[in-house]
């Protein structure tokens, strides 16, 4: 099941380092802050706690424009499939 939620930025752990485009979050940025969030980034919730894995330009740009939330796509999923996303 998958549940659009805000959830804090700051709640939301993101274990793998992404190089992101400054030019593409720049671009977010003006279009977030003029329009909203287009496109909820997808999270995985893994015993209470939010994993990130996509959506790093959106998520940058939420950060550089101090926003304290980031509408999300949620999926729950058991410790297994954390484990294979970091592998």
């Amino acid at each position: 099941m998958v549940a659009i939620k805000e959830i804090p930025l700051a709640q939301i752990r993101r274990p793998l380092p992404r190089q992101t485009d400054p030019e593409k979050v720049k671009q977010l940025m003006e279009s977030i802050a003029k329009e909203g969030l287009r496109e909820p980034i997808d999270v995985l919730e893994v015993e209470g706690q939010y994993y990130g894995f996509s959506g790093c330009h959106r998520y940058e740009a939420h950060q550089r424009l101090g926003k304290a939330t980031i509408k999300c796509r949620v999926r729950r999923a058991p410790i297994g499939v954390l484990q294979r996303h970091l592998a």
